[in-house]
């Protein structure tokens, strides 16, 4: 007759314990059903569910597991585990999965508590807690540059997925950090395209407002700006009134604006590790080719969509060629785009900061708002609001020890 017990086994960590423990098991040939293990600051929690036989139980196997537990110092315990309750385990093992990723400058135990408790209110259980971000220096407290990220795997059904994201929204703008959800899948371990909105989300600045600075009509086109990016007026309605404000401007004022373009917090570091893995990088604009093309020359841009100023005489007429790249266009390129590169559009990353962008976050895979608008925060599945573009990495599970061990020159 076979029984199923599992294993524990706690203390502190070194090397060599695993390989003590498992050789134990083997001179009984035990079937090995499960194994897991965590160490937090080199206190070990081991776990393993064998099968043995009953003539085993309670005798020689638990006894050499027991002394060989008080040789290196360990606490080992055994729980029996009934066939019924294994089977129902087992079975469980296609439930639909999901990880949580917390992002901010610190992650505190309010923060911890206050999203645990929505996992639990809406029924999922924790697997699996992983710290992102590197390990916090208190004697230097000032290296501690890139902020907190920590991940969590949860088990179980989410009966309504868009409430799900409400609720996670809501915890993450009352906690004050940003809280993203995904359903573990395929799809979310094989991104291969990212597209992004160049202006105020790849550069912190709103081109054609400095365009209009230069062009002396600078409040009235930044007031339209934040109108369009705040859902309140159509894109292209929006963008034809500001560039009929800019009849007239020098087309050299683009070059300068051009090399002083301010680059957002993390976009080089991001773009670069995006192409060291093979990564294709899109710029999917209402903004300017002129500018996007600058970008492509200085950080590394696959494709360009924008839209291309009209220019006459060496002076910018106020149009632009071909058609405006509003919402819906930015959509279908990313659409095309995935055709293209031969995958699903679920292994497309998207962001964007404007209300012009939510077609395109809501087809990627993984549509970001990035210190977006609060409409678009709304919206859109996943926000970004406490940390620079380079956060984006922790949401695809990377971290900072394996990042920091990459030549990215």
């Amino acid at each position: 007759m076979k029984e199923i017990v599992l294993i524990t086994i706690s203390g502190q960590d070194r090397p060599g314990i695993t390989a003590e423990i498992t050789g134990v098991l083997a001179k009984y040939n035990v079937t090995v059903l499960d194994i897991g293990q965590s160490v937090n600051h080199h206190a070990l929690s081991l776990g393993l569910l064998i099968e043995s036989s009953s003539e085993l139980s309670g005798c020689s196997l638990f006894k050499d597991l027991l002394f060989k537990g008080h040789e290196l110092n360990l606490i080992v315990r055994f729980t029996p585990v009934s066939e019924e309750d294994y089977e129902s385990w087992v079975a469980g093992q296609g439930r639909p999965r999901h990880i949580v990723t917390l992002l901010g400058r610190q992650i505190t135990a309010r923060h911890l508590a206050g999203v645990s408790e929505i996992v639990s209110k809406l029924g999922f259980n924790i697997e699996e807690i992983v710290r992102l971000s590197g390990r916090i220096s208190l004697a230097k407290p000032e290296t501690n540059r890139h902020g907190a990220s920590i991940q969590l795997t949860l088990s179980g059904q989410a009966d309504d997925v868009p409430a799900m994201h409400g609720e996670f929204f809501k915890v993450s703008q009352n906690l004050g950090i940003d809280v993203a959800v995904q359903e573990d899948n395929l799809y979310r371990r094989s991104r291969r395209l990212v597209c992004f909105d160049m202006d105020s989300t790849l550069i912190q600045t709103e081109v054609i407002d400095e365009l209009a600075l230069r062009a002396g009509v600078g409040e009235q086109v930044s007031a339209i700006t934040e109108s369009a990016m705040r859902g309140e007026l159509d894109f292209s309605e929006s963008f034809r009134k500001r560039m009929a404000l800019l009849e007239g401007l020098e087309e050299s004022v683009l070059k300068e604006i051009a090399e002083k373009l301010p680059l957002t917090d993390g976009a080089e570091k991001l773009i670069k590790t995006f192409r060291h893995f093979g990564y294709k990088v899109a710029i999917l604009s209402g903004g300017f080719t002129y500018f996007a093309n600058h970008l492509k020359e200085t950080i590394g841009i696959d494709y360009v969509y924008a839209n291309e100023l009209d220019i006459k005489n060496g002076k910018l007429t106020g149009k632009v060629k071909g058609s405006i790249i509003d919402g819906n266009q930015k959509a279908k390129l990313l659409i095309q785009l995935a055709e293209k590169e031969g995958i699903n559009p679920e292994q497309v990353i998207a962001v964007g900061d404007g209300a012009n962008d939510l077609p395109m976050l809501s087809i990627a895979g993984l549509g970001i708002a990035f210190h977006a608008k609060p409409i678009v925060k709304e919206k859109a599945r996943h926000s970004i609001a406490t940390l620079g573009l380079d956060s984006i990495l922790y949401l695809l599970g990377m971290r900072d020890i394996d990042l920091e061990k990459l030549d990215l020159d």
